[in-house]
């Protein structure tokens, strides 16, 4: 674990690929949360218990946003009740901006754009999150702004670089919108074998007929997780604003 920065509010990680932030509640396995206890047993009891869906509580050692277990980058750590309370409200009324970069399959039209659309779940087994498009005003709408940073080829296959900025913050947002617009990230074990096999999971027609030519695509660029890092935060601070980024890791260095 790496430590960005740290101030009398705040601790700033680097989380690594692989970790899971804290436990849930199904497994017994090292966590961000364990990591955080045993370094600053001071926090260990900072922030609101998460009930797990067992109904375990389970210490978020004053971590106040979450990364997917296969997203590295950037992630907050409070040192304070208080200061817990506030990024709470400044999360909820969307005043915490971030940054993710990301490599996808295909070369993105455009150079910026927006994906709107909400995070659904299909009602068949096995259960999954979809793309169902709706208005920017509608209230369970996602929104995605996107940036091009770089487009390349490996081995012949089209890749495009990306820099993405989540103005809503649901469950596998950026995945899911990146594989509703016929784009889904490298190496993705859900998203992009759905979409490449087909998988009926996806409401926007033209990326359905998209995905039924599509060629195999394997996970390149030796990535053995989905190609997702959470880059930067911007956040108010004693009144004043900063910014924290996390370093790319190794496997996104080794290609760009």
């Amino acid at each position: 674990m790496q430590v960005i920065a740290e101030t009398k509010d705040v601790l700033v990680l680097n989380k690594p690929a692989g970790l899971i932030v804290h436990s849930d509640g199904r497994t017994v396995e090292p966590s961000v949360a364990e990591w955080v206890a045993e370094k600053y047993p001071a926090l260990a009891n900072v922030g609101e218990p998460w009930i797990s869906p067992q109904g375990e509580s389970i210490r978020v050692c004053g971590i106040v946003h979450r990364l997917d277990r296969t997203t590295s980058g950037v992630l907050l750590v409070v040192k304070t009740p208080e200061m817990f309370s506030y990024l709470k409200g400044e999360f909820k009324a969307r005043r915490v901006e971030k940054t993710y970069h990301a490599l996808v399959y295909g070369h993105v039209e455009g150079d910026s754009g927006w994906i709107v659309a909400e995070i659904a779940r299909t009602s068949e087994s096995p259960r999954r999150w979809y793309a169902k498009p709706r208005e920017e005003n509608h209230p369970r709408a996602a929104i995605t702004e996107w940036r091009v940073l770089k487009r390349f080829e490996t081995n012949g296959e089209p890749l495009t670089y990306l820099e993405l900025s989540p103005k809503t913050g649901r469950t596998h947002q950026l995945r899911v919108h990146l594989a509703s617009i016929g784009h889904p990230i490298v190496a993705d074990h859900l998203y992009a074998e759905n979409f490449l096999a087909g998988t009926p999971a996806l409401e926007n027609p033209s990326v359905v007929a998209k995905r039924a030519t599509a060629p195999d695509k394997p996970a390149l660029l030796g990535f053995t997780r989905p190609a997702l890092h959470a880059y930067s935060i911007t956040l108010t601070l004693d009144g004043a604003r900063e910014m924290f980024t996390a370093p790319l890791p190794h496997d996104f260095e080794s290609v760009l």
